[in-house]
């Protein structure tokens, strides 16, 4: 098999997060290697990492965790990719975001920013802190819409917030796209805490179709369900793998500094019509 390498790829640069969402399906605790991982690649192999994927093709450029705010060099990790030409990207809870901005904004072309519920009872229940993410969260899209970075809000619906109206709270902090994402149960990953979470497809679709409205407002809606999440991302590990859940579970490939980037990205599985749609 010898597959195109897509031009966005997904860094899951550090495996630690600060919170503890029941869904989340990027724990990495599924394998070996991962399990003694307290955070991720040193940062020169990271630097190695970034450089390969930019000769590969990559122009796109997705800073991710665990919480990739976490990782005491990614400011520096954001300049080299700028200086590589890369489109920057950060997805983040946005808890200790202010210090990235300090020191990297100018490197960043888009922040995406994950907030599931206007109702912060919602928010401490899912995992996200024991209160006040809503209040924090208004305060990071106001400083980013300051300094000029793109914004993107990330909402994973779940049985506890599919009935959920929030318009009011969309239009309030203005983000440019607004992703929505149906929870998506992988094995190894969230198996075990996440199944009184799940939702039907009709569910979802009655979520997002209650918020099509703020289209009209200037907000773009992206939604996923599972079906269209699965193998449509090019995403690396807190180890420099090329991972896929495509099959229910990660698949990893071989490390990309050992055996190239293309070679890796061979090893696992990519849906490429769902990545283009």
């Amino acid at each position: 098999m010898n597959q195109q390498l897509p031009p966005a790829a997904n860094f899951h640069l550090w495996k630690p997060c600060n919170l503890r969402c029941t869904f989340c399906f990027a724990t990495f605790n599924d394998d070996d290697p991962l399990r003694a991982v307290r955070g991720g690649v040193p940062e020169t192999e990271a630097r190695k990492i970034i450089q390969s994927l930019r000769q590969s093709g990559v122009e796109k450029l997705t800073f991710v965790g665990g919480e990739p705010t976490l990782c005491p060099y990614l400011p520096s990790l954001l300049r080299l990719a700028r200086e590589l030409g890369f489109v920057n990207a950060l997805v983040t809870n946005g808890r200790f975001l202010p210090r990235v901005l300090d020191e990297a904004s100018n490197c960043l072309d888009w922040v995406g920013l994950s907030v599931d519920s206007a109702n912060e009872a919602t928010q401490a229940a899912l995992g996200r802190g024991r209160g006040g993410h809503v209040a924090e969260s208004v305060a990071h899209f106001r400083r980013l819409h300051q300094v000029g970075i793109r914004v993107k809000l990330n909402t994973v619906v779940t049985a506890l917030n599919w009935q959920e109206d929030m318009r009011d709270f969309v239009l309030a902090v203005r983000p440019e796209r607004w992703k929505i994402f149906q929870v998506l149960p992988v094995e190894g990953q969230n198996s075990g805490k996440v199944e009184p979470l799940l939702i039907s497809a009709e569910q979802f679709r009655s979520f997002v179709d209650r918020h099509r409205s703020v289209e009209t407002r200037g907000v773009t809606i992206a939604a996923e369900t599972n079906e269209d999440m699965t193998g449509s991302y090019a995403m690396i590990d807190p180890l420099g793998r090329f991972f896929s859940d495509v099959g229910g579970r990660h698949t990893y490939s071989r490390p990309l500094l050992e055996v190239g980037v293309r070679q890796a990205f061979n090893d696992i599985a990519f849906i490429h019509e769902r990545f283009r749609d």
